[in-house]
């Protein structure tokens, strides 16, 4: 196959896991602004309603496991087209509910499982079409479809809401996610050796190790996994207590008008759709210059979570100067171009491509299960105490620390048990 029409096949998995991400993403956005109309229309409570979110994304957490395995075996397109039909029942089926019940087990079940096959697929496709120092830069370019999703869904669905109801826009919303992911589902490649291809960037690894098969409990027997787990992990919490939080800080604390707040928090992912691919070239340009992709990687994670923790104190430093509320917003989603996306490289530079998915799928249910629960969990309960969100923001500053020390004690190998030569003799 000639090299243009390699570049073309890459290219298409990278549309292919923008479109899984604008979806991914585009569910976390849309529902912050469907949660009002919701709660008032059905006479339930804000908490009430934020449930059936809180118990989607713990069966997404379960999902995502499960999606691993999908990959590993048969690759992103039937994940994508599981994805596909549930994702667009999650709307739909919701907007036909009447009852508290109804609404909890179609949109924590459907739009949980339907959510749960994009991002570890979407993650793990890319890897395996991209490594050492092209990765980074291409999953920045797939990334960009959640700040996209994230600006542009939640700013047509205000706007759509002024003139229908919330289940009419959740039936427009079907629609989208069920286009969006069946054109990713059409595009989707598998491996690049089943093209007779190679990965691109592989020469930049040096010399061409054979791909070694783990299990599950192999990997699992690594600090190297673990260590990513909790550094992912202690992000994530701090990462969904700013984004849950954000806005009732600036309202409550530094009193900042409603909309001015709600603006202010549109500023990350306006900022995010240019830090996505800026920042992985940043990566692969860090990875470059060390001549070597783990050291590049964990770098990049202990950077990330730091840049976190400056936009931190200029968050807490907003009502001196409005000013440093706009530069922890542009902080943050820098931060949000590298950590996600930075954590999976990681892992897949230890691994290698062969079996990333099963690997990444676990170590995804495990972060997801906990951290954004417990972020969102943290930043109403510190306020809940103290009467101030000053609390909340700490609490995440010091997250972002840990992520970062955390990030700082990786290693940069990790051996299996037996070698692929020994597998080899046995088989």
């Amino acid at each position: 196959m000639d090299e243009s029409r390699a570049k073309k096949l890459g290219y298409m998995v990278v549309i292919s896991s923008w479109l899984a991400v604008f979806v991914l993403f585009g569910y976390r956005a849309t529902f912050s602004v469907l949660l009002g109309p919701m709660s008032e229309s059905m006479g339930w409570s804000v908490s009430q309603t934020s449930l059936g979110y809180s118990l989607m994304m713990s069966v997404y957490a379960i999902t995502a496991f499960f999606s691993g395995m999908i990959i590993d075996k048969w690759g992103t397109k039937p994940a994508y087209l599981i994805g596909s039909v549930f994702a667009a029942l999650g709307f739909y089926v919701t907007s036909l509910t009447s009852s508290y019940v109804q609404y909890l087990a179609a949109y924590a079940i459907l739009a949980g499982i339907g959510t749960g096959m994009l991002w570890v697929s979407s993650t793990i496709s890319v890897r395996k079409w991209y490594v050492g120092k092209y990765y980074a830069k291409m999953w920045g370019l797939a990334f960009m479809g959640a700040p996209v999703a994230q600006v542009i869904l939640s700013l047509k669905l205000k706007q759509a809401l002024l003139t229908m109801d919330w289940r009419e826009a959740m039936q427009g919303l079907s629609l989208v996610v069920l286009v969006a992911l069946i054109i990713a589902a059409i595009i989707a490649k598998k491996s690049p050796e089943q093209y007779d291809l190679k990965p691109f960037g592989l020469e930049t690894l040096g010399p061409a190790k054979p791909e070694y098969n783990w299990t599950l409990k192999e990997a699992f027997s690594k600090y190297a996994i673990w260590g990513s787990i909790f550094a992912f992990l202690t992000s994530m919490v701090a990462e969904f207590l700013i984004w849950t939080q954000i806005i009732m800080y600036l309202t409550n604390d530094v009193k900042m008008s409603l909309d001015g707040a709600t603006n202010l928090y549109v500023t990350i992912g306006i900022a995010g759709i240019f830090t996505m691919p800026l920042m992985g070239i940043v990566a692969d340009r860090v990875v470059g210059k060390l001549g070597h992709e783990i050291k590049g990687r964990k770098a990049m994670l202990v950077f990330a979570p730091a840049v976190g923790v400056i936009a931190c104190i200029c968050l807490l430093l907003t009502s001196n100067a409005m000013a440093l509320g706009i530069i922890a917003c542009l902080l943050f989603a820098v931060y949000w171009a590298i950590e996600p996306g930075g954590v999976a490289g990681y892992a897949g530079a230890i691994y290698g491509r062969k079996s990333l998915g099963k690997i990444w799928g676990l170590a995804t249910l495990i972060v997801m299960g906990i951290g954004p629960a417990v972020g969102s969990f943290m930043g109403g309960y510190l306020y809940d105490i103290s009467g101030s969100y000053f609390n909340s923001i700490v609490f995440a500053l010091c997250a972002f620390v840990a992520s970062a020390i955390i990030a700082f004690l990786l290693p940069l190998s990790a051996e299996p048990s037996r070698t692929t030569e020994d597998v080899e003799l046995k088989a």
